[in-house]
């Protein structure tokens, strides 16, 4: 594999760089050490709380680009910028419309916190393991005070199966994703880490021959197609594995560090 012209390297979080205990190894940490020596950027690219990705990530904070919440907020230099909100119209049709859908819980994502209307402690012990911000009020519809970046919404069985068919008519105004196999994301009409991801090229001056990224489900496809060094993870959604060039192991097998490796010993 010809790795000389790579200059951008970009991963997912969950399921991807994150091994299944959602831990950061330390490996990876070693290897970012390498990666900057050879002027090579890296960027986190998260469905994740900013908040959220900052911890996982806080050693090498300052010298990462992070796009947070699929798109809707990016820090690059050290400067936060908030990309695309839902309108309030929008927020209050999606959570109407969700509150119909049994077992479903609703999270209203904004810059400065995540929020809740629900107490289910089984819920909230899934939900903080993304958030580290947020509050539980009595109504989502009444929350006003920040940038709302997006609803995520959560089933504990499937969100592809239980929660998707059931907005269609959401896609009319807004972007859809299904993240996970429990989380289903509802967006502006055009954030997605692709939109991030395509702003920060252009801004470092990166073309599509010199960026790698890695992801694992759905919320990946469109970014995914901006590197010619595309990988889909081993245990990545078929989807994931179809518009991917190329695989590696799973994030229980560290298959991002494998392909690191290679490339830090390439670009020796």
């Amino acid at each position: 594999m010809n790795f000389s012209k790579v200059k951008l390297v970009v991963s997912d979080m969950d399921g991807t760089l994150l091994n299944p205990k959602s831990e950061v190894s330390e490996r990876f940490l070693n290897q970012f050490i390498h990666l900057k020596k050879k002027n090579i950027h890296f960027v986190a690219a998260s469905g994740r709380q900013y908040q959220s990705i900052l911890e996982k990530l806080h050693t090498i904070k300052d010298d990462i680009s992070i796009i947070a919440e699929n798109g809707g907020m990016m820090k690059h230099d050290n400067k936060e910028h908030i990309l695309l909100t839902l309108s309030l119209e929008n927020r209050l049709k999606a959570i109407e419309m969700l509150r119909k859908i049994n077992n479903t819980y609703i999270v209203l994502c904004g810059r400065k916190s995540a929020y809740l209307e629900t107490s289910n402690s089984d819920f909230i012990s899934k939900f903080s393991k993304y958030y580290s911000e947020y509050k539980i009020v009595d109504d989502l519809t009444t929350v006003d005070d920040d940038d709302f970046l997006k609803i995520a919404v959560y089933h504990f069985e499937s969100s592809e199966k239980h929660i998707f068919p059931h907005i269609n008519e959401l896609k009319n105004n807004m972007q859809i994703i299904v993240s996970g196999q429990n989380w289903l994301d509802i967006s502006h009409a055009n954030a997605n880490k692709a939109y991030a991801l395509s702003m920060l090229q252009k801004e470092l001056g990166i073309t599509k021959e010199e960026t790698m990224v890695f992801g694992d489900y759905n919320n990946d496809l469109q970014m995914l197609e901006l590197a010619h060094f595309s990988y889909a993870m081993e245990n990545a959604h078929d989807d994931v594995k179809k518009i991917a060039r190329f695989k590696t192991k799973s994030n229980a097998e560290e298959g991002v560090e494998v392909i690191l490796e290679q490339l830090i010993n390439y670009k020796t």
